[in-house]
């Protein structure tokens, strides 16, 4: 749209009284925080569809950062001063007896890291769009990330996180482009002359659904995604699911950051939620790579996958997993285009801090992994 603060001025009434039937004088903060959350993404919405078309177009190598987490903070100012639109809508909404800054503070943090390494993530990717470069988040939708501490008569309670109570304004559900995730069950191979098909049995098959979030370069017309993956039951997979207890295994895989880990059933949790999001994210990747109508055999030439830190570094392995199971590349061929995708870098030495896995549980999460590795 045309903007200048008269223009925008009209625009916010109306958005509002399209949105919730109110003027101005009646709205709470939350209401205006929502219609003006909505206006700025619209407004966006067609650089982030040229930025796609463009890069398509160009055939650049897109990178993909993969992350546990990610803290990209509250996104209402950050993405009205990367538009160039901060000071303007500032005084709009002044002239409409609006503080901005008072309905910024409805906004809650994306509850999706809890320190340096999500910061760093988020940095990476606040980068890269600024600089006009091809380079997109994969990570997790957590629906309570970690939970949060209050005192209560002198205790501290530990309390879930409910950052999604009231919705988040700034993704989008791409239900089109669900993938199935494979966990458990058991694996053999089968010899079909020029390639060994796996064939698994009593495996739970997990919907994975994306939600994706533009990440607004510096006045630059760049928009990136976050894509953020959510699990859910398969419909062809309800009748599995009876129980109050089976559908929680579920929404357990996305519903808090660092699951306890000090049981068994908690590490194997860990992996799983480890897993999922990185072969949601490989799919979803590899998926996108075959609209160039190129050879897989070029794939480490359009295609990067950074591992940040040792969360998605079943990364090497999934991906060979997928060349060689559903791509029929020989061994030498994947791992090739294997080695050219991925790179890695880790934040610490500390031996605590890199994680090691019991081969038992990785046999119960994922035995195709397992017998790549």
């Amino acid at each position: 749209m045309d903007f200048n603060k008269e223009v925008f001025k009209e625009k916010f009434k109306n958005r509002l009284d399209e949105k919730y039937a109110l003027d101005v004088k009646d709205a709470t903060p939350q209401e205006l925080y929502l219609t003006l959350s909505s206006i700025v993404r619209s407004s966006y919405s067609r650089y982030w569809r040229k930025t796609w078309k463009k890069y398509m177009e160009d055939g650049k190598k897109q990178i993909y950062y993969f992350s546990i987490e990610f803290l990209p903070g509250r996104l209402l100012m950050s993405n009205l001063l990367n538009m160039g639109w901060l000071e303007t809508v500032r005084d709009a909404l002044k002239d409409l007896d609006i503080d901005l800054d008072e309905i910024a503070e409805v906004e809650k943090d994306m509850a999706l890291g809890n320190g340096g390494l999500g910061r760093l993530a988020s940095a990476f990717m606040d980068s890269l769009a600024s600089d006009g470069l091809p380079g997109n988040g994969n990570g997790i939708r957590y629906r309570y990330g970690l939970f949060k501490q209050k005192f209560i008569d002198g205790y501290q309670i530990e309390l879930p996180n409910e950052w999604l109570d009231s919705g988040n304004p700034w993704e989008i559900r791409r239900e089109s482009k669900s993938v199935t995730v494979r966990l458990g069950g058991k694996v053999y191979l089968v010899d079909r002359g020029n390639y060994l098909e796996p064939v698994y049995e009593d495996a739970q098959l997990i919907k994975a659904v994306p939600y994706d979030t533009a990440i607004v370069g510096y006045k630059n017309g760049t928009v990136n995604t976050m894509r953020l993956w959510d699990a859910e039951i398969p419909s062809s997979e309800e009748a599995k699911y009876r129980t109050i207890e089976q559908r929680r295994e579920v929404e357990d895989l996305v519903s808090v950051l660092y699951p306890d880990d000090s049981k068994e059933s908690g590490r194997i949790l860990r992996l799983k939620q480890e897993y999922f999001f990185v072969s949601a994210g490989i799919q979803s990747i590899v998926r996108h790579f075959k609209k160039y109508n190129k050879s897989m055999n070029k794939i480490g030439e359009y295609i990067g996958i950074h591992i940040n830190d040792t969360h998605p570094a079943m990364s090497v392995a999934e991906l060979m997993r997928i060349l060689v199971d559903e791509e029929h590349m020989s061994w030498d061929d994947a791992w090739k285009q294997t080695v050219a995708v991925m790179s890695y870098t880790n934040h610490t030495i500390m031996a605590e801090a890199l994680e090691k896995w019991p081969v038992h549980i990785m046999q119960q999460v994922q035995p195709r992994i397992l017998q790549i590795i």
